[in-house]
């Protein structure tokens, strides 16, 4: 990957954390960091650069990382609606993680951070990039993560195309 290309947004209210993400990334090539403060900063930061990939913790104020993702993934105005977001959180627990994911979260980095962990988050959600889907209420990456061969309920991936053109 040529990580020298990438331009990425850090989103965080802790400047020290802002600082640790940036060294991390710049001892990977990366040159074109860009950073924000909170989530409102942040899509104003997109709409006046162009951003490959954020970087955003979860907690924040006045807008946390949530309700970040929310707006790039539904409002109208939003930068760029597909930009891969991995979310940083101290708080992992399943109820917020499954809030982050459904609304649209690509990756979850869990703090205390390590190189390894920003690369092998950074891999994911460029080179593995999971296909975005639009239902009634949502849009992001697909949710699921990997084939579940026993699972029987309705919409099986096997099934999804027979169920939507028959």
């Amino acid at each position: 990957m040529r990580y020298d290309l990438l331009r990425i947004l850090l989103v965080d209210d802790n400047h020290y954390m802002r600082i640790l993400l940036a060294e991390i990334l710049r001892a990977l090539g990366i040159t074109h960091i860009r950073e924000a403060n909170d989530g409102a900063e942040g899509l104003q930061m997109m709409r006046d650069h162009p951003i490959d990939l954020v970087m955003t913790d979860l907690s924040m104020q006045p807008l946390d990382g949530i309700d970040f993702v929310r707006l790039l993934r539904n409002s109208p105005d939003s930068p760029n609606q597909m930009a891969p977001v991995i979310m940083i959180t101290g708080h992992s627990t399943l109820q917020r993680v499954n809030e982050a994911r459904d609304a649209g979260v690509n990756e979850f980095l869990a703090k205390p951070l390590t190189a390894r962990g920003v690369v092998e988050r950074l891999h994911n959600a460029i080179e593995k990039p999971r296909p975005f889907v639009r239902t009634d209420d949502y849009f992001g990456p697909d949710r699921r993560r990997r084939s579940d061969p026993d699972y029987k309920g309705p919409l099986r991936r096997s099934d999804d195309a027979k169920q939507k053109t028959g």
